[in-house]
């Protein structure tokens, strides 16, 4: 183990393009907030709201899925994802940041007045059968409480996950106290599986963004998004995964291992496109209009390019260029597919939310891509700082013996 680089080193260029991306991104923020924030033009003010809106809950969402990751793995008793497992928890160091970003922002449209959320207008409810119906889980009070609790719960679990996983750097264990280990392990990941189960498979999606078109349902629109999110986390820790590599970390990871890596994003690509035609298909060829109102101005309206062009990225070309085991294994085609997967999905969310705020016209431009700087540039600087603060490879861990001889 003493030839193995196992501290981590920030390298001066990346804490520079995190200062610089994040740089552009507050300048964004704060022209944002002063053009449109402060518009007496509710229209723009949601318009903004919007953006940061779908950008927090993005980026959150993606870097839990770092944990959801780890603990499916656990579950499973899988040692294949060890040499790489401290990448995945410090992806996760995120949440409990990212998530306070998006409470704040997500609280602040629900109590503020905003026409984003139609169902806080109490007078609307009261006129309205359907919000009426649907009030006993979209008010204020049900909302933030359990807007809360997901992100408090995340954060508390990821954390006590990686305090679990720092024992595997203190001493070496025996068959009695690795097994513990594993037991203990196990026990928390069950926890944040129910719990991820409960939220991201089901109610915050409902709550967060599916509620700003109140009227309209879908009973695939969780897992959908679970999907969406499940895809841009693999991308982006296989992303980590092939910068480190070419830094000289993680000796002990391979191609086997990226390959496996890819193999999730491909999936997961093709789950997602499964799940985008199943949901679209059935809607379309029932035609009832309370189901296709969604649709409408998505196919076609103003959003009919970005709706078709999110299709392309994130199941077309994953589908060409992810099939082919040696594609899986080359770091290029990897990377390039990382950063596409992890953009078609953030288009895919500005579709999302924007496109059910603003119906008529497409409003991407510099706001959008200066949020997006900023979430970025925090995310290089946050992970790395998580990288550098402990040993990249758990060396004590039971099963890093069988992530090492990893072969697929």
């Amino acid at each position: 183990m003493a030839s193995i680089k196992q501290n981590f080193e920030i390298p001066s260029k990346m804490k520079t393009w995190s200062y610089v991306l994040m740089g552009i991104g507050l300048i964004a923020l704060i022209a944002g907030f002063i053009t449109k924030g402060m518009s007496h033009d509710h229209h723009e003010k949601d318009v903004f709201l919007g953006t940061l809106m779908y950008n927090t809950i993005y980026w959150t969402l993606i870097c839990n899925t770092a944990m959801f990751f780890i603990c499916i793995n656990t579950m499973a008793w899988a040692g294949w994802h060890v040499s790489f497992k401290r990448v995945s928890e410090a992806i996760s160091t995120m949440v409990p940041i990212f998530g306070a970003i998006t409470l704040i922002v997500l609280l602040y449209i629900a109590f503020s007045g905003s026409h984003i959320y139609h169902w806080t207008d109490t007078k609307a409810v009261a006129e309205d059968p359907i919000l009426k119906g649907k009030s006993g889980f979209l008010n204020i009070k049900f909302f933030t409480i359990w807007t809360v609790l997901a992100i408090g719960l995340w954060s508390l679990l990821g954390w006590r996950m990686r305090k679990l996983s720092a024992q595997a750097d203190e001493a070496a264990m025996n068959k009695e106290t690795g097994h513990g280990f594993v037991i203990k392990n196990t026990k928390v990941a069950a926890t944040f599986l129910v719990w991820f189960g409960l939220t991201v498979g089901s109610t915050i999606p409902w709550l967060w963004m599916m509620s700003i078109d109140a009227h309209w349902f879908s009973t695939m629109y969780s897992w959908y998004n679970f999907a969406s999110t499940f895809v841009s986390g693999l991308a982006l820790l296989a992303l980590w995964i092939i910068y480190l590599k070419n830094k000289g970390y993680l000796e002990y990871t391979n191609q086997e291992h990226l390959h496996d890596v890819a193999k999730y994003m491909f999936a997961f690509s093709i789950f997602w496109a499964y799940l985008w035609f199943s949901q679209y298909m059935l809607i379309w060829y029932s035609n009832q209009p309370e189901e296709v109102m969604y649709f409408k101005h998505r196919v076609q309206g103003a959003y009919k390019g970005i709706f078709f062009l999110n299709l392309i990225i994130n199941f077309i070309c994953p589908l060409l260029i992810l099939m082919k085991k040696a594609s899986k294994r080359n770091y290029t085609l990897v990377t390039f597919m990382a950063v596409l997967i992890i953009f078609g999905h953030w288009i895919d969310y500005y579709q999302q939310v924007i496109g059910s705020i603003s119906k008529d016209h497409v409003t991407l431009g510099w706001l959008d891509f200066g949020i997006l700087s900023l979430f970025v540039g925090m995310m290089i600087f946050g992970v790395s700082k998580a990288l550098a603060s402990k040993p990249l490879i758990p060396k004590y861990h039971p099963f890093l013996k069988e992530s090492i001889i990893h072969h697929t």
